[in-house]
């Protein structure tokens, strides 16, 4: 048994204008980075206006996209023996509806948005992302089913009775970007799992960075990329994020590891 994916990754025609599933992700990401902010200055555990709040939430969204377009541009572009696609095709670069975002760049990328906000209205940069982690796993697992949606980030050719025959693609493939989404909504919940206790600011940031590390690492052997000496560009990229998370924890929270 096999499944054919025909999902039309449009969901509204507006004229020449389109709204994609994968674009409301980043709608819902906005909202959902908002909300937390707000929620969690009602609590006055962050001290945030509803202005500042939004444009907070501003930084975060644009950090995230920039990061991640710009990794898929100028990194994963290149790894993929397509170095010309966007010379050739400039306009696609802000086509960011249609798919072809790093994990890692918009990591970077918010991570460095964040840290700006945080130092100009002197927050604590380490609490906020403590607070923002959990929310931000579950997006991230909306944003790998809106991969799946739009057909992109195809897993490796196999015979499993729940394979995908995608379009542009041969053969029945693993529907790795399921497998992402499901990993990356049991970090949200063991992430609000251990919400239930306080912590050393920054543990639960070191714990997500260092769990979609692992995750990224394992999930990609049954993703379809270039490699080299046996790993894709992304494999590497997570094994960075996995030795630096083990290291961080390690020296710093060594204390919140045998709780």
């Amino acid at each position: 048994m096999s499944f054919v994916h025909n999902i039309n990754p449009i969901l509204v025609n507006i004229g020449p204008f389109e709204i994609r599933y994968y674009g409301l992700v980043y709608v819902i990401g906005f909202l959902v980075i908002y909300l937390t902010l707000i929620y969690y200055s009602k609590k006055k555990i962050l001290k945030l206006t509803r202005d500042e709040a939004e444009w907070f939430s501003i930084y975060l969204i644009l950090g995230v996209v920039i990061g991640a377009r710009l990794f898929e541009v100028f990194g994963w572009s290149f790894v993929s023996g397509n170095p010309l696609y966007y010379i050739k095709n400039p306009w696609k670069i802000f086509a960011v509806w249609e798919g072809g975002m790093s994990l890692h760049g918009g990591i970077i990328g918010i991570v460095l948005a964040g840290y700006l906000y945080c130092r100009k209205k002197k927050l604590n940069v380490v609490k906020v992302a403590d607070i923002l982690v959990t929310p931000a796993a579950f997006v991230l697992a909306l944003g790998r089913i809106g991969n799946f949606i739009n057909g992109e980030l195809v897993g490796t050719i196999t015979n499993v009775s729940w394979c995908f025959k995608f379009p542009r693609y041969e053969g029945c493939r693993h529907p790795v970007q399921l497998y992402a989404a499901a990993g990356r909504a049991l970090l949200g919940g063991f992430l609000l799992f251990l919400n239930k206790k306080k912590w050393k600011d920054g543990f639960l940031f070191w714990v997500f960075i260092l769990l979609m590390g692992i995750g990224r690492f394992f999930c990609d052997f049954l993703r379809e990329d270039p490699r080299l000496f046996g790993l894709s560009f992304g494999q590497y990229l997570s094994l960075v994020m996995t030795i630096i998370g083990i290291v961080v924890l390690i020296k710093y929270y060594r204390k919140e590891l045998t709780l």
